[in-house]
């Protein structure tokens, strides 16, 4: 049990890391440009090389940790990233800082592609699954804000480079804990899924797709970049589509498509990530163009949404889902979704944080019931064999969502800004209201992923009444592990 424990402390570690990377870099892109002397459109590339190495290559890797092993992929990527990061930090110039970044983005998806699949077969039995799953639920949702807080810090007391830095020892200290606690497994082998052609498809289109996305802001949603790259995306994944039908060794089967619980899921996930990682970074430009926040101030400010996340999914989603289902603690958890971007769009410009912010920070803490519930259901719909394949997609769709809402809703902000200080409103009128709209769209996609989530996904009976029977027995070991 203890070994499981440990276990379970890599996974959510490397999951930290990975989320921590993601958002720590952003309070010191401005200290970033001016010592290696980036280009303002350039300098977004600082993000753009991870999202895209990051997004593109989830599903490749997750088929591979089935075929050569999900242990051998999970070190292969720490070790990755880890030597990633220290590239990056000792960076000089902005190509070297650049390639380090998209390395970083492989490496993370080569751990984070097959970590789920390792957990599920760990914890086996209902009640434990659900803890665990909370727990490496909340590691996620939490580096996010933790990231904004520590890049803040880190770059104020010592520089830039630390918020690179920071990932050795993690890095190391995952590796050698992983090599002894981490269950070895042999895999399928290359010659039951090595699929060459599949994975270019599929790694090209969704390289493309995720480019086109993150350039909305520069380009526009309707320019014949965005229009002409989106297009050339779906033909490479309607390609990958046919292979995987044709294919003697598919790269993806998909027969785990026709899963309800795994395309319910997935979808869902799309939904709510897409609305609520555009709800953080909105909220936080919010807090420092309207409201005069600085860094530090505005991580601090979004803490109790982490907090609050925290001692739900910690503290009640496992008994919640063993007592209920998985399906009746995630419709709950979506309707608290709504309700935290439904109260941000009546946001004043001159927004207090007690009674304006403060009860939305605080109602995230439905993300605490729905994702650990989400990923419950996902993970369910596939066997054994799959389990790197499913988690793969599954970190895949919550890339992509990410990327999707925060290029379209931005976008949508921005240019509802500009109509605003066009009409002669004040600068924190016009920003206020184009948060506004995106928050309204926000609302509508996190409705819709109710209704998805009501008419498509199932809890078993058999598995809702297992779980409810070991409700009575939590296991303190997995909540040791937090």
């Amino acid at each position: 049990m203890r070994t499981r424990s440990l276990a379970l402390t890599v996974l959510a570690s490397a999951m930290l890391m990975t989320v921590l990377d993601g958002s720590i870099v952003t309070v010191a892109m401005p200290a970033i440009q001016a010592d290696l002397g980036f280009s303002p459109a350039g300098l977004s590339w600082v993000v753009n090389a991870y999202l895209i190495a990051f997004g593109s290559l989830l599903l490749l890797a997750g088929r591979l940790g089935d075929l050569i092993g999900r242990r051998r992929m999970f070190l292969s990527g720490i070790a990755v990233f880890t030597g990633a990061s220290l590239l990056a930090a000792a960076a000089a110039s902005p190509a070297v800082l650049i390639a380090a970044r998209f390395l970083q983005g492989a490496g993370s998806a080569m751990s984070s592609a097959v970590s789920l699949g390792i957990l599920v077969t760990l914890f086996t039995e209902p009640r434990e699954r659900a803890r665990a799953i909370a727990v490496f639920s909340f590691t996620g949702a939490a580096g996010a804000s933790v990231g904004q807080v520590l890049g803040g810090l880190l770059t104020d007391a010592l520089s830039w480079n630390w918020i690179f830095l920071i990932n050795l020892p993690i890095g190391a200290a995952a590796i050698a804990l992983a090599t002894r606690t981490l269950p070895a497994d042999r895999g399928l082998g290359l010659r039951a899924g090595a699929d060459a052609l599949g994975a270019f498809l599929v790694t090209a289109g969704l390289m493309t797709g995720i480019y086109a996305v993150v350039r909305i802001e520069e380009y526009g949603a309707g320019s014949a970049h965005t229009l002409g790259l989106g297009a050339l995306a779906l033909a490479l994944l309607a390609g990958f589509l046919v292979r995987q039908r044709t294919a003697a060794t598919p790269l993806m089967p998909l027969r785990i498509l026709r899963s309800r619980a795994v395309a319910g899921a997935n979808l869902v996930q799309l939904l709510m990530v897409a609305a609520l990682f555009a709800f953080q970074v909105l909220v936080a430009l919010h807090l420092q163009k309207a409201q005069g926040y600085g860094a530090t101030a505005t991580g601090l400010a979004m803490l109790p949404a982490a907090l609050a996340i925290g001692a739900v999914s910690l503290g009640a989603a496992a008994r919640l889902i063993g007592r209920f289902g998985e399906r009746a603690v995630l419709l709950t958890g979506l309707t608290l979704l709504i309700g935290v971007l439904g109260l941000l769009t009546r946001l004043p410009a001159d927004a207090s944080y007690a009674v304006d912010l403060l009860p939305a920070m605080l109602l995230a803490a439905g993300f605490g019931l729905a994702l650990p519930a989400l990923t419950a259901l996902g993970m369910s719909g596939a066997d054994e064999a799959d389990a790197g394949l499913a988690s793969g997609l599954f970190n895949t769709t919550q890339q992509i969502g990410m990327a999707l809402g925060v290029a379209v809703l931005t976008t949508l902000a921005a240019a509802r800004t500009e109509t605003l200080d066009a009409a002669g409103r004040s600068a924190a009128e016009a920003l206020t209201g184009g948060y506004r709209l995106a928050f309204g769209v926000g609302t509508g996609l996190l409705v819709t992923a109710l209704v998805i989530a009501a008419a498509v996904l199932r809890t078993k009976r058999g598995e809702r009444a297992e779980s409810a029977e070991s409700a009575e027995s939590a296991d303190p070991e997995v909540a040791m592990a937090a």
